[in-house]
């Protein structure tokens, strides 16, 4: 007996070994990027940090190059960490390389097979964004929606404002969920045309934080998909609970909505939002041969929330926490916006242009903590980048992170200095300047930038109009834990988490 089980162990060792020098052979043939050495089996896993891999992406990056070859178990990684490798693989050859090979945790309930966020650039997927950029976040869209954006920043301010009251001595409130709060507020009400209880909101925020967590968890899953069906570590069965209680909060909706149609067949007074426009192409045959249906439309309603109110929400907060450790910044930015706004309490659309200093603060904020610190996509075709292959079927990694705090691309990267944005207004985010991508580029380029490129100067611009800010008293004396935690879009992620100290306000101006 013993010597059966070291007649197949020896055998077992002989096969992972030849695997292992014929997969070296094939690397070394095939001209791919260089890269680390990996290990039998597990590749490069354990040069990669499972909680900053892109931190530990842009140090490889610094050895072996701004396009290298990682190895995450058995799936292949080509990164790309400049802003002319970007280039390339965004811009010049984004037809080949804008597949996508989302995290597994993707597939709880169902939901990959109609999202969005992870669905490769086939009918489907042009059909959902088409429906997007007109129905929700196209310029006439959203100029329709302005009165409602300002309630909701009016509301926001409310929130905090109470908060504030009703903590004594100065307590810290959380920033962060009051902007998610807003921002759920109003995607639901541009959806669904129906306000949202405090309870659910509570819960969404909690569901959707754990969602992501989820999906930046480092999963057996991804890296040997192999294996994946066996869902090891549970990741796809805890996804499949959150994403079901969404789905019963659209459905409700769904329910609804038809009951109403139904019964005021030919006199129902259309309420026109996302919800009755989806209602009238399920209706339909098709739509360009992609069929609307209950699925295709929770999961969609479900994506928006996830994509937009959790990183919105955390830019807030990272911009909070970034003036409280620069008060001179933050100064500044008080008298600018004063200037403009006076007595009105908040910002408004037409103020935005006016003040070049907010924007300012928000591109550099963005530039030091992207909302999408890894982009990740899949080869669609062999193609050749600055000499080297990228085989098709292989992933494909833009490091943004690296990107944004390369010395070659910004003085002082990790330096907070908005200023460098007044020096340089022509740098802009929207996709076609490489060296800041905090909401990608080429076709998978953020759905909702028109939106958060609205939102995000009115709500920061208005907080710090209105309120006076100061650290928690802990905070004040060691400084603002700036850890970033869970951060990994190569492993699939959307977003990346938030700061771990909520901020306080002193007094309402």
């Amino acid at each position: 007996m013993a010597a059966f089980f070291l007649l197949c162990m020896s055998s077992l060792l002989l096969i992972v070994v030849s695997c292992y020098a014929v997969q070296l052979l094939k690397d070394a043939r095939s001209h791919l990027p260089p890269g680390p050495w990996p290990l039998p089996v597990i590749g490069n896993v354990l040069q990669i940090s499972r909680k900053l891999p892109h931190r530990s992406m842009a140090c490889l990056a610094e050895r072996y190059g701004p396009l290298m070859t990682v190895r995450l178990g058995t799936s292949l990684f080509v990164v790309a960490s400049s802003p002319s490798t970007a280039r390339e693989i965004l811009q010049t050859h984004n037809a080949s390389l804008s597949g996508r090979s989302p995290a597994d945790a993707w597939s709880g309930a169902g939901h990959g097979a109609n999202s969005v966020l992870v669905l490769p650039p086939r009918r489907k997927w042009r059909a959902l964004r088409r429906l997007g950029t007109v129905r929700l976040f196209s310029p006439g869209r959203l100029e329709e929606l302005r009165p409602l954006r300002q309630q909701v920043a009016r509301e926001l301010l409310r929130d905090v404002s109470e908060a504030a009251a009703s903590r004594s001595g100065g307590a810290p409130a959380s920033v962060q969920r009051a902007a998610f709060t807003a921002m759920v507020r109003l995607l639901w009400l541009a959806m669904f045309s129906e306000e949202l209880s405090e309870a659910t909101t509570r819960g969404l925020h909690d569901s959707v934080r754990e969602a992501v967590d989820l999906v930046m968890t480092p999963n057996v899953s991804d890296f040997f998909p192999a294996v994946a069906a066996l869902d090891i570590q549970g990741v796809r069965r805890r996804m499949a609970t959150l994403i079901k209680r969404g789905y019963q909060l659209i459905d409700h909706q769904i329910y609804c909505r038809r009951h109403v149609r139904e019964e005021s067949r030919g006199g129902h007074a259309r309420s026109d939002d996302l919800l009755d426009v989806m209602l009238d192409m399920s209706e339909q045959d098709d739509d360009g041969g992609v069929t609307i249906n209950r699925d295709v439309i929770r999961a969609f309603c479900t994506d928006l929330f996830i994509a937009a109110s959790d990183t919105t929400s955390n830019t807030i907060e990272w911009a909070l926490a970034e003036l409280l450790q620069n008060p001179e910044t933050m100064r500044r930015l008080q008298e600018d916006i004063r200037a403009v706004l006076g007595s009105k309490p908040e910002v408004e659309d037409s103020d935005i242009e006016r003040l070049p200093y907010l924007q300012a603060v928000i591109k550099e904020t963005l530039r030091l903590h992207p909302a999408v610190p890894m982009l990740s996509y899949k080869a669609e075709a062999t193609v050749q980048v600055q000499g080297y292959t990228i085989p098709e079927g292989s992933n494909v990694v833009v490091n943004v992170w690296a990107i944004h705090h390369s010395a070659d691309v910004w003085p002082e990267p990790f330096k907070f200095m908005p200023e460098r944005f007044l020096m340089h207004k022509e740098i802009e985010y929207f996709g076609r300047n490489f060296e800041l991508l905090p909401f990608g580029s080429g076709r998978h380029i953020c759905l909702g930038l028109p939106l958060a490129n609205r939102m995000l100067p009115v709500m920061l611009g208005s907080l710090v109009h209105q309120f006076e800010w100061k650290l928690p008293d802990g905070a004040r004396r060691s400084g603002v834990d700036m850890t970033e935690v869970w951060v990994s879009a190569v492993y699939g992620n959307p977003t990346q988490r938030h700061c771990e100290e909520d901020v306080s306000l002193a007094s309402k101006n």
